[in-house]
């Protein structure tokens, strides 16, 4: 068996969750999944800015506070926070264990970036790769969330490309585990029926040879493990049964779910398949500029208000790109004000930062004495922003090159 935990489902996760992993129990390896599509658009922006960055800085900052202790335990680091300069974040890492004084053998995986604007997401043999050469970190770039759990399998146990059921077993692990707390009762639709919630703890896989595994988390921390909270996890951002993986298609409708006790959940009979010729890919481009302005609407007439609002501005700055969204949070014959008040939200978009900017934002608050009584914004105005698009595609396999670059930076393509 290997014990495998996770310590962050997003960029932005719990801070303190890697520590709290390790000083919870005895783990063989911890992952972080950092990357949401938004994390790629955000990431992007990092990297126009300074080409050096485009990695999840908060990693590094985590990092700093919890190397020393993984290095002593023999916990393995495995995490996509490379994004899309992997190799940076490595060059990062080593820099970090040679201000603290720590020995630090770093892996990365890299062949992600098919173009400075997409990326392919890769499997997990590179992640194997690095730790069979002993990487004590290993840092990749795009690859699927569930590879961070994967790769150590094929590490541990040997598993090659046609160990379809194993893989497909090891990626059903991977999807429970890669979005942190939610196996554990967050984001749970009955929350109220699960005890302890104010501080969930994370998931462990205790993977084993076949690809079986048990899910479970560290003991006395918040939440649950259940059949019904991983059936949850199970189902997030899942389609079709067969689910198609760079490394195998795993079959969801094979998945057999048993409670084991307290907070233990096992996964049996996942059966997979080969997988498909063809790697989903991500792009990400600027989409444009927004901005948006909220109106309080306080008393009577509400829908008549926000009419006028809305006739005022388009009069003022046009039509074009508007979106008016009324929120009838009033309630009748309140008590107190805050009751009384529906909010009107006003969103925009244009190619043009100038029209989505002050142009918008101003015209809102040139309406303040000229308009409905009472008028209020809930904020001052502002210029506007980027927003990103992320666009999917599928490509050949062959125009991919996944390579991992093991801790003496040698290199070994992945096929």
């Amino acid at each position: 068996m290997i014990r495998i935990g996770n310590a962050s489902g997003f960029y932005g996760d719990r801070a303190t969750a890697w520590q709290e992993m390790l000083d919870g129990g005895p783990l063989d390896v911890l992952t972080g999944d950092y990357l949401a599509e938004l994390t790629m658009l955000i990431l992007a922006k990092d990297r126009m800015k300074d080409p050096g960055t485009g990695y999840a800085k908060t990693f590094l900052r985590q990092l700093e506070g919890f190397l020393g202790t993984a290095l002593d335990r023999g916990t393995r680091i495995v995490t996509n926070a490379g994004g899309l300069n992997p190799a940076k974040l490595r060059e990062a890492i080593e820099a970090l264990a040679g201000r603290l004084g720590l020995t630090v053998r770093v892996g990365h995986v890299e062949g992600d970036a098919i173009r400075p604007d997409t990326n392919a997401y890769l499997g997990a043999f590179g992640i194997a790769e690095c730790l069979k050469a002993g990487a004590d970190v290993v840092v990749t770039g795009r690859v699927t969330d569930a590879s961070l759990v994967v790769g150590p399998g094929i590490a541990h146990f040997g598993w090659g490309p046609s160990d379809f059921d194993a893989l497909a077993g090891a990626t059903v692990a991977g999807h429970v585990l890669e979005c942190g707390a939610q196996a554990t009762g967050g984001n749970y639709a009955f929350f109220t029926e699960l005890p302890d919630l104010d501080h969930p703890g994370f998931p462990i896989a205790e993977l084993r040879p076949d690809g079986s595994s048990v899910i479970t988390k560290h003991p006395g921390t918040g939440g649950a493990v259940t059949v019904d909270t991983v059936t949850a996890q199970l189902l997030y951002e899942i389609g079709a049964p067969e689910y198609l993986g760079p490394d195998v298609t795993t079959h969801f409708d094979t998945i057999r779910l048993a409670q084991q006790g307290d907070d233990r959940v096992e996964v049996t009979g996942v059966k997979g398949s080969p997988p498909p010729e063809t790697l989903k890919a991500g792009t990400v481009a600027l989409g444009g500029f927004r901005n948006s302005m909220t109106f309080v609407l306080c008393g009577l007439r509400i829908e008549e208000k926000a009419a006028l609002v809305e006739r005022q501005l388009r009069r003022r700055i046009g039509g074009d790109g508007l979106e008016f969204r009324l929120a009838r949070t009033d309630h009748p014959d309140a008590d107190d004000e805050q009751r009384a008040s529906a909010l009107l939200a006003v969103h925009i978009k244009s190619a043009d930062p100038k029209a989505a900017g002050r142009a918008f934002s101003q015209a809102a608050v040139e309406l303040a004495l000229s308009s409905y009584p009472g008028l209020t914004l809930t904020g001052p105005p502002g210029d506007a922003t980027p927003f990103g698009v992320f666009r999917s595609a599928a490509v050949p396999r062959g125009e991919v090159r996944h390579v991992a670059v093991l801790p003496d930076r040698t290199t070994v393509e992945v096929r």
